[in-house]
């Protein structure tokens, strides 16, 4: 049985799973799924056609699942999708996605959204992402796992941020990130690679070694980008790592790779 606030509003249709707990003044509309064990702490809105998932921590005055902030969005029944064991603080908004997108914005599990961060609509966000306080992304925007966007950070419309990406506080970024890179700026440009966050998750130090060396080569100075992207390709063939760069670069995309100053 759900425990529900005797001052909470929750319509009759929505769906509650085991051991859900609804606060003080929270509302939930009637086509939101809150599955096993999600907890809306107090003042929480959950609208639109939302789900979130098992053991979800959302906190006060975040706006979770309603209209998004698009003009031409037309009232269309769109999804918002939150995965399991995510933290989303307070004032955190959500939005759904929109014909334009494919319907649906999407969150992985085990996230970290601090104060005041925002996902647009049409967004797909992986697992074990954390976007500090007031980081924003724009519509359609993709974020790969374990990536991290500083404080104060925005992330332009249709950019991509790679896996194990870092995004410093305060950067504006227009452009996509390669996976494992850092960058920052208030026009943010590439200034390395993660390689805190990789010695913290673990990678081998041959691995961040094989990353240093393949990244030095993809920005060099000599020859085009695309050639010096097949040369980085056939020399780390082998390294799931350095390849799955590669093929983040090789992907069609609306905006360009950032790269260092």
């Amino acid at each position: 049985m759900a425990n529900i606030h005797a001052t909470a509003v929750v319509d009759s249709k929505a769906s509650l799973g085991k051991d859900v707990e609804i606060g003080p003044y929270c509302i939930v509309e009637g086509d939101v799924t809150l599955e096993n064990g999600v907890v809306l702490r107090s003042h929480v809105v959950v609208g639109g056609n939302t789900r979130v998932g098992a053991e979800t921590e959302i906190y006060p005055f975040a706006s979770i699942g309603l209209a998004p902030q698009d003009l031409k969005y037309a009232g269309e029944n769109s999804e918002l999708i939150i995965g399991c064991r995510n933290r989303i603080r307070e004032y955190v908004t959500m939005n759904p996605g929109t014909t334009n997108g494919g319907m649906v914005t999407r969150v992985g599990d085990d996230c970290l959204f601090m104060t005041g961060s925002h996902v647009a609509h049409d967004c797909i966000v992986g697992d074990h992402v954390i976007l500090a306080n007031n980081a924003t992304l724009g519509g359609h925007v993709t974020v790969g796992d374990y990536a991290i966007l500083g404080g104060l950070s925005a992330v332009h419309q249709f950019a991509r941020i790679g896996r194990h990406a870092i995004v410093g506080g305060m950067s504006g970024v227009e452009n996509d990130v390669i996976p494992y890179g850092s960058v920052m700026g208030d026009r943010a440009r590439l200034s390395g690679l993660n390689i805190i966050g990789l010695k913290r998750r673990k990678f081998a130090k041959q691995d961040i070694h094989n990353l240093r060396t393949a990244y030095r080569m993809l920005f060099a100075e000599e020859g085009t980008l695309v050639e010096r992207v097949d040369d980085v390709g056939a020399m780390f063939g082998g390294s799931e790592e350095i390849m799955e760069i590669i093929q983040f670069m090789r992907a069609d995309s609306p905006r360009g790779i950032t790269q260092p100053r």
